[in-house]
């Protein structure tokens, strides 16, 4: 017998014809492709240290990257507090966004090794029968973007911005609205375009298989064996004195309604934890069959792209496995180059330009630092 997810319908339903056309507007004004997934190869000059790399690309935030078992820089740039002047901390926390996603793709490996999902072919349908064209689209497709599902991050914070209350199940009525008046934005397994409506979707999926909370199946499947201490569901509204402030164009930006961003990008941790995650990710969290399955393999030199909740981006004979985040006054990118036995953690709390500033020091990394 199937497993059937049940309809996440409870609550009144809302003016989805305003929100469809709202979306029809908003899509036009926004490209489909993550910041995350921006072009990497910026021309820049060449850098003597990856510290001095920082200070000339104003990074603020906290930095890590290894090469071979040595630092190349640990330290923090700028105030993590510029009204309070707390330092930046390995210790501190930052809002990580979309690097989130690597947490919740390392959830549905879980389920897979729990036996609640077969294996990542399974399709939607077999978990909600009343998912429109799930039937087309598989786990694989979702935790690859490869499902053609339109992302909600727009609609809803528009919406939201109205006063209007979204929770993880509200979304994912969106969700199938969008569906349902605009269809997928392509044939699943045919093309390839950032969503976050994939990692909201398997994070409902972990809830109901497990019948636990997506936040607490993370706390008791890697935070607890991890030792992951200080990464958590984030809140609207940080706490001063153990987490970073965010900053954008100058101006202190850390409020924002981190329900919108469930599965997706809603977690905090801080440098210390995302180096344990990385190292774990790099070393042997994943089996080495697992490892074949969640990493795009075959990547062409100067390319990136998407695997199981992961990036991979070929430069040469140089591969790096990452995901970076932006939510706002923050910005973030975890990754490891195995050739080099190198981690990178970059938690950035300014947002300034951060796809052009992120881009550019992987592209000075790549070329300089490991090559």
């Amino acid at each position: 017998m199937k497993t059937q997810m049940k309809p996440l319908v409870k609550k009144e339903k809302l003016n989805f014809k305003a929100l469809t056309l709202l979306f029809a507007l908003t899509i036009v004004l926004f490209t489909s492709c993550s910041k995350d997934d921006d072009d990497i190869n910026t021309p820049t000059a060449n850098f003597t240290t990856v510290e001095n790399l920082l200070n000339e690309t104003n990074f603020q935030g906290f930095a890590i990257v290894t090469k071979n078992g040595s630092d190349l820089v640990r330290q923090g740039f700028g105030l993590a507090n510029e009204s309070t002047m707390l330092p930046q901390d390995y210790e501190l926390a930052y809002r990580i966004g979309s690097v989130s996603k690597t947490l919740t793709a390392a959830a549905i490996v879980q389920l897979k090794r729990d036996g609640y999902i077969s294996d990542y072919n399974q399709t939607l349908d077999e978990f909600d029968a009343e998912f429109p064209n799930g039937n087309e689209i598989n786990i694989a497709q979702l935790l690859s973007h490869q499902s053609g599902i339109p992302d909600y991050q727009f609609v809803v914070e528009e919406a939201s911005s109205q006063g209007t209350f979204f929770d993880e199940e509200d979304i994912y009525e969106v969700i199938i609205e969008l569906i349902s008046e605009n269809g997928l934005n392509f044939t699943p397994g045919t093309g390839k375009q950032y969503s976050n409506s994939n990692y909201l979707i398997a994070a409902l999926l972990v809830q109901e298989l497990t019948g636990m909370s997506y936040h607490e199946y993370l706390q008791q499947k890697i935070f607890n064996p991890l030792q992951m201490t200080n990464t958590f569901k984030g809140v609207d509204y940080i706490n001063a004195n153990t987490h970073a402030e965010g900053y954008n164009n100058g101006s202190a930006n850390s409020v924002y309604p981190m329900n919108l961003a469930f599965g997706a990008g809603d977690f905090s941790s801080t440098p210390q934890d995302m180096e344990i995650w990385t190292n774990a990710v790099k070393t042997t969290w994943f089996s080495s069959a697992e490892k074949d399955e969640i990493f795009a393999q075959n990547v062409p030199s100067g390319y990136v792209d998407f695997g199981l909740g992961w990036f991979t981006t070929q430069e040469g004979n140089t591969t790096l496995y990452w995901h970076g985040g932006d939510i706002d006054g923050y910005w973030s990118m975890i990754g490891f180059i195995p050739e080099y036995n190198a981690t990178i953690v970059l938690l950035s709390n300014r947002q300034d330009d951060s796809g052009e500033q992120r881009n550019t020091i992987i592209h000075e990394l790549l070329t300089n630092a490991f090559n």
